[in-house]
Formats: structure tokens, C-alpha cells, sequence
């Protein structure tokens, strides 16, 4: 689908309506909330074919056709049925010296090269319309039905969920599905386009009916298709296969890993097979082991928090914590801060749980509970290694708090994770760990806390003001303060002291191809960093509780997450529904 302004710019050079005519519908579709596009089409003010006849005149490329037009099933395997539907592009023909493909954007250079890239064949483009793409993208199923015949007449006239027990047993039928090729392309199809969608996890849910496919992308979980429930052991048994885990195992957890390698990507999958009601769960998360550490910066740190981060990073020793609930970006955070620390002249030693990402000159070590190599276990095993600097996971109990504060007391530099919602509240939970408060008080160096927010897409961002009565029912809504919010914004100096809140200028996105009609793409960290002053050690050392830190970190200066969140909404870079998502408890 175009956008609305490559739709004004069709229309007007072909002459298909007056420039007045053009700027009236434009108004009239944004009051009904529709892209021009849809709004024309449904009004019958114009055909498709007339508009995407004009559109290929426009990019001076052919127009196709392809209704009623059968197309090679390996030649249209060679696109991803998710990504054939999403971005509206199909390969049709295909020959010795290229690959034909019908389209509805030819603007989407990142599809395209995709594409390229996977066919290793010079590219032939030409336009159709959206609803030749939609006719021939279910060739798709009818090719699956077709397959799916196939498996069943390999199993002796059964479908692999229709499969006995008894067959079963040895695990050799399961194997021959595992290697059956419809199996394999549809898991190498799931695994492509979760690499191209930018997923950090595949969920491979077993119902009643039919197995169910989620990708989580930018932080949220969102259905990709539905299979037929006959693919689910085949799909399990694949996954088995690739993870090298017992095939036969049904009744048990199972965890695995495998990676997927070529010339544009290197992904470790780390693989979790549960049990489930209606057959096995499967998650894959989604490791990019090319992909380069992030920088502060990169980060999202604002300028005042960064001095003070790359200060306390400087410190030979002493405790850094990041903290925040699983999946807020921490270990992604450490790991930056072991990159900056990682030079020559220190030995820097971790114990994860498990370990993400391999990072070169770093000795990184995984706890296995099974054998007993705990995080406590492992740090005390570290601290005879000589290290300088070390990364622990996590704090989880109050022998490995015990030690990691003994490690920052006899010179050594300690990063690690706790799991609280702000920053202040960590101090308290170091003390209800049973760590003494002046231990706490004169070993941590920093505490940050963080949440991951979706990033506006830059391809469809426009602006808005809120209403005061807008403003007022989200004070009401999440029970926040907008005046204290609008003087952190003056004074980080991203709005005048007299502008008025109603009166700012906020940004959202419309929605588009490129970030899946959401109007996201990508995510940042919002960040809250509490240093250690003289006030508030004194203030850990009477075992003040983490409202009266909050209070006095406020009054020195700290910038809470939620009003970093404003500040990065005001630069355009998230929204402010997703800011108060992410940070209500």
C-alpha cells in the first residue's frame, strides 16, 4: 500500500484529479481516520487498477496483472508468505538471469534488497495492484494443502497428529517428518521472516485446533498465521532436531540451542520446550550474535546522566546496579558498560544466567543449578581468579548480595541487576537482603533503573497537542503530576518555563508499511540514575525507606523514568501512551 503522500504525487502527475479535489479527499479521509488511499478506493472515486496503473506510469515501471495467473510454487516459496502479505509483494517468474516481482511500493528498499539478497538474482520490478497480491498469495495454502498431502500419504495415510503413540515411541516417524521438506519450509520460512521482522522471540503455541504463531517485536507479542494442527509434531520434531534434544521426549521441559549463519546475519536461537495440554510449547528467543554493543549514547542516556554514569564507570571500585523487571534492556545495558571497560589492562570476569551474547576478552561463565554452580557459588569462584571488574547476572539471594559487597569493599568493581521498579527502592532491598546498612551505603556507586519503550516510526511521524482536558484525565488515569512534569522538562530545557503544557508539541505514528500499520519501530531505554551523595548514604545508614531517598534524590536533581519519558517524547522519539505503559507498576 503507498502512502498518502506518494498517492498526492501520483494523482497530481498523471492528472487523475485537480489539485483542489486531491487536497478536499486527503482532509476527508484523515477526518475518518483512513489512509487517502482506502478512502478513495471504498468511495469508488477512483479504481484500483486506474491508481496503480497511474502509480507504475509514476516509477516509469511495467504494469502485471496477475489475476487468474498460477505461479511456479518454487518460485513462490521464494518469498515468505508473511512477508508476501505484509509488504504486498510476490515473486512471479523467474529465469536463468533474474527474478520478476509484482509489487505495490517500490519505495520499500529494505524488502526489496531482502529479497535480493535471498534470491541471489537481479531483480525485475513491476507494479500490481493490492488485490492481485491478495489473490495470489493464497496460492500459498493451496500449495500447503497440497503438501500437507504429501506428509499424510508418507504416514501412511495419517497426518502426524493422527500419528499413535506406538508409532511414535522410537521417535522414527517423527524423525521422517522432521526431515520431510513442506516440514522444513515452513520452519525455515518462521525462522526467516522472525529474523526479518526483527523478532526477539518465535512462540510455536499447540490449541485445541490448530498451532498458533506469535512473534514478540519491539516488546509486544502479536499473531503471525495460524498452521494446521497436523504441522505440530512435524514442526516440534524439526525444532528437536535443529535444537539437538530428544525427539521422543514429550513429557518433560527441554532447552537447546542452534544458530542460523550466512553473510548478512549470524542468529543463535536459544530454544524452551514445555509441555502443554494440547502437545508441546515452543519459544525460541532470538540472539544477533553480528549485531555491534550499543554505545551510551546509543542508549538513550540524557546528556546530564551520561557525565554521570561515565563518571561513576571511571571509579576503580564500588557496586553498579541496573535494575528493572525482565525484559527492560538491562543485560544490554551491562554489556555496553563492559565494553567501555574492556582494555587491555584489566581482566574482567562474569557469571550469567544465561550468557546472551560472546563478548571477546571477557571470561564469561554460565551458573548450571543442576551441578550446584550457583551465582553465589560462581562469583566466590571469580574472586580468586584475579579479576579487576565483574558482571553478576543478577542478585537474587542475600548470600550472593554478601559477597558481591565484599568483592566492592576489597577493591574490585562489581555491575550487576536487581529486579525493582525504581531506582530508590534497590537501597531498601539490599537492607531486606540483610546486607548492613553502612556496607550498602559506602560500596554502591550507582543505581539505574530502565524500561524499554517502541520508538515512533520515522516514516509516518506526525505531530499533535494535548488538550488541557486530555492533560487533566491522564493526571486522573495514572495518577501523575503534570506540573512537576512540565518543570523537569524546563529544566532539562527541552521547553520554555512559560509554555504550557496543552500548548507542546507531541508525536505519534500514523501507521505504515514499514513499521506493520503500528506506528513503532524499534526501542530506546527511559532511564531514572540515583547517585550516591553524602545525603543520601546518610539517609540509607538510618534505613530511610525508598520514598524519603526518592524525595531527596528528586530535590538534587534526578530525572525520574517517567519524565525522561516525556523528554524523549517531546524530541519525537516515542509516544506518550507508550511512556505511560511502560511505567505504571
Amino acid at each position: 500500500m503507498l502512502s498518502d503522500k506518494k498517492i498526492k504525487a501520483i494523482l497530481l502527475a498523471n492528472k487523475i484529479l485537480e489539485p483542489a479535489d486531491v487536497e478536499k479527499y486527503s482532509a476527508q479521509a484523515e477526518e475518518k481516520g483512513a489512509t487517502l488511499e482506502k478512502f478513495l478506493l471504498t468511495s469508488n472515486l477512483i479504481s484500483e487498477d486506474i491508481l496503480y496503473n497511474a502509480a507504475a506510469a509514476f516509477y516509469n515501471l511495467p504494469f502485471v496483472n496477475l489475476k487468474n495467473t498460477a505461479i511456479d510454487k518454487e518460485v513462490l516459496f521464494l518469498i515468505p508468505e508473511p512477508v508476501a502479505s505484509k509488504y504486498e509483494i510476490l515473486a512471479f517468474a523467474k529465469d536463468g538471469q533474474s527474478l520478476s516481482l509484482a509489487l505495490t511500493d517500490p519505495d520499500d528498499v529494505q524488502t526489496i534488497e531482502f529479497i535480493k539478497r535471498k534470491a541471489q538474482l537481479p531483480l525485475k520490478l513491476f507494479i500490481t495492484t493490492p488485490g492481485a497480491i491478495n489473490d495470489s498469495v493464497k496460492q500459498y495454502h493451496q500449495n500447503l494443502e497440497d503438501e500437507l498431502s504429501s506428509i499424510r500419504t508418507k504416514t501412511g495415510g495419517k497426518l502426524a497428529a493422527e500419528v499413535s503413540k506406538e508409532e511414535t515411541k522410537n521417535g522414527s516417524k517423527l524423525q521422517d517428518l522432521a526431515k520431510d521438506l513442506p516440514v522444513i519450509r515452513v520452519v525455515d520460512t518462521l525462522l526467516e521472516y522472525a529474523i526479518f521482522e526483527g523478532a526477539s522471540d518465535i512462540h510455536i503455541e499447540s490449541l485445541e485446533k490448530t498451532v498458533l504463531i506469535r512473534y514478540r517485536v519491539d516488546g509486544i507479542l502479536r499473531d503471525v498465521m495460524d498452521l494446521p494442527k497436523s504441522l505440530q509434531d512435524g514442526l516440534v520434531a524439526r525444532i528437536k532436531i535443529l535444537s539437538n534434544l530428544k525427539i521422543d521426549e514429550h513429557r518433560l521441559p527441554q532447552d537447546g540451542r542452534f544458530k542460523i549463519e550466512n553473510k548478512d546475519y549470524k542468529i543463535s536461537f536459544r530454544v524452551s520446550i514445555i509441555p502443554v495440554y494440547d502437545g508441546e510449547k515452543v519459544v525460541m528467543r532470538l540472539l544477533d550474535e553480528g549485531k555491534k554493543i550499543l554505545t551510551l549514547e546509543q542508549l538513550g542516556l540524557q546528556p546530564k546522566v551520561l557525565d554521570s554514569v561515565k563518571a561513576d564507570l571511571s571509579k576503580p571500585n564500588g557496586i553498579i546496579l541496573v535494575t528493572g523487571p525482565t525484559g527492560s534492556g538491562k543485560t544490554t545495558t551491562l554489556y555496553t558498560m563492559m565494553d567501555i571497560l574492556n582494555k587491555p589492562g584489566v581482566n574482567i570476569s562474569t557469571i550469567e544466567d544465561p550468557i546472551e551474547y560472546r563478548m571477546p576478552r571477557i571470561n564469561q561463565s554460565q551458573v548450571n543449578p543442576k551441578i550446584g554452580f550457583t551465582f553465589a557459588m560462581g562469583l566466590r569462584a571469580l574472586l580468586r581468579q584475579d579479576p579487576n571488574i565483574i558482571m553478576v547476572g543478577e542478585i537474587r539471594d542475600r548470600e550472593t548480595a554478601g559477597i558481591a559487597v565484599n568483592a566492592a569493599m576489597t577493591g574490585h568493581l562489581v555491575l550487576s541487576t536487581l529486579h525493582t521498579n525504581d531506582a530508590p527502592t534497590a537501597l531498601p532491598r539490599l537492607l531486606d537482603m540483610g546486607i548492613e546498612p553502612f556496607l550498602v551505603s559506602s560500596t554502591t556507586n550507582m543505581i539505574m533503573a530502565q524500561r524499554l519503550v517502541r520508538k515512533i516510526c520515522q516514516n509516518c511521524i506526525t505531530s499533535y497537542t494535548i488538550k488541557k482536558e486530555e492533560a487533566a484525565q491522564i493526571e486522573k488515569d495514572h495518577g501523575i503530576n503534570i506540573a512537576e512534569i512540565s518543570q523537569a522538562m524546563s529544566q532539562a530545557k527541552a521547553v520554555s518555563k512559560t509554555e504550557d503544557f496543552s500548548s507542546i508539541l507531541f508525536f505519534k505514528g500514523k501507521g505504515c508499511n514499514k513499521c506493520g500499520r503500528n506506528g513503532y519501530k524499534g526501542r530506546i531505554g527511559i532511564y531514572e540514575v540515583l547517585p550516591m551523595t553524602e545525603e543520601i548514604k546518610n539517609l540509607v545508614n538510618t534505613r530511610a525507606d525508598s520514598n524519603a531517598i526518592r524525595a531527596k534524590a528528586r530535590g538534587q536533581g534526578m530525572i525520574t523514568m517517567l519524565e525522561d519519558g516525556f523528554l524523549k517524547a517531546k524530541a519525537g522519539v516515542t509516544t506518550i501512551e507508550e511512556i505511560l505503559r511502560v511505567t505504571k507498576e
